[in-house]
């Protein structure tokens, strides 16, 4: 049965040493909680891609403490810096040309001549880090395209046995996933939207080019179905049919539905992305075909939040 500790500096340690043996560590970020491994050991990492079930072809993020230990680990451009020096740590994923002589296992990066860099701003992450003292690569710790982990308890009932020590840190702050933005050339691309909003990072480098729709995956959240529960998701609606939960945000609330939640009576959008995947899981719980989903702002963290609700309504 996997052990389970609260948020302790023994705890932390106790993690440590399980990642430095090769083993698997879920741990509280800011945004969800990660099924981290040692990103330098290929056994290791290798572990995560069959825990998770997750597509050889979709690249890990490495979470490092901070700007200097992701030094060794890419060849830095001056956008590069310039986001670091403002977000890190915290909700933001850097795309940059990997160093050639990085010590990363190429499992991390499938093949790609980038590298994905965060330094989480959780203090359970950050302790974690520095007390392992090596690079983590750590995707969300739940089965691949499935609803992301807020809690201790979402990442045991969806990875059970598999993860060698969890650490409860309690819910998430953010909710959704890092920002992903790709600083690696001239050009700065939005890869994936999340804790850091869109507008957030244009004050600094200005106007973001989008993620090209048919080119290869640089980054993790890129697939077309993702984030999703078992019902089917329908967006925009104004109101649920029968028979379907509904999952409403500001004024919206979806009576007649079988199970209703709402994302932020008060339409605030931080609160909507904190509550989102713990909320889609429960109205998933009531067993319904269908959860309607009221319409979300679209300014702020509510591109995240759109971004994965279409992934969560794709076809699966």
């Amino acid at each position: 049965m996997t052990q389970v500790l609260p948020a302790s500096d023994a705890a932390i340690e106790e993690a440590a040493q399980v990642l430095r043996r090769g083993g698997l560590v879920a741990f509280p970020t800011e945004t969800v909680y990660g099924l981290g491994s040692v990103a330098t050991n290929d056994r290791a990492v290798a572990r995560i891609f069959q825990a998770k079930q997750r597509p050889a072809h979709n690249p890990l993020i490495v979470h490092v403490a901070d700007r200097a230990a992701a030094t060794p680990l890419a060849i830095w451009t001056e956008a590069g810096e310039a986001l670091a020096a403002a977000f890190w740590p915290g909700p933001l994923t850097l795309v940059l040309a990997r160093e050639p002589s990085a010590p990363i296992s190429p499992l991390v990066t499938v093949g790609l001549a980038t590298i994905a860099l965060r330094a989480p701003s959780a203090p359970t992450a950050q302790k974690l880090l520095q007390a392992t003292l090596l690079p983590l690569a750590a995707p969300s710790a739940n089965p691949s395209g499935q609803v992301s982990p807020t809690t201790a308890a979402h990442v045991v009932a969806g990875l059970g046995d598999v993860v060698d020590l969890v650490i409860d840190g309690g819910p998430c702050s953010v909710g959704v996933e890092s920002t992903v933005v790709d600083v690696s050339g001239e050009q700065v691309r939005l890869l994936r939207p999340g804790g850091v909003p869109r507008e957030a990072i244009e004050a600094i480098v200005g106007p973001l080019l989008d993620s090209v729709a048919d080119g290869p995956i640089q980054s993790p959240g890129q697939l077309e179905s993702h984030y999703a529960p078992r019902a089917a998701v329908r967006l925009e609606a104004l109101q649920p049919a029968p028979g379907e939960a509904f999952l409403g945000f500001g004024y919206m609330i979806g009576k007649g539905a079988v199970a209703a939640r709402n994302l932020s009576p008060t339409g605030d959008l931080d609160e909507a992305a904190r509550n989102l995947f713990a909320m889609l899981r429960q109205l998933d719980d009531a067993g319904v075909a269908t959860i309607a989903v009221a319409p979300i702002p679209q300014q702020g963290l509510g591109e995240a939040i759109n971004d994965r609700l279409r992934r969560a309504a794709a076809g699966r």
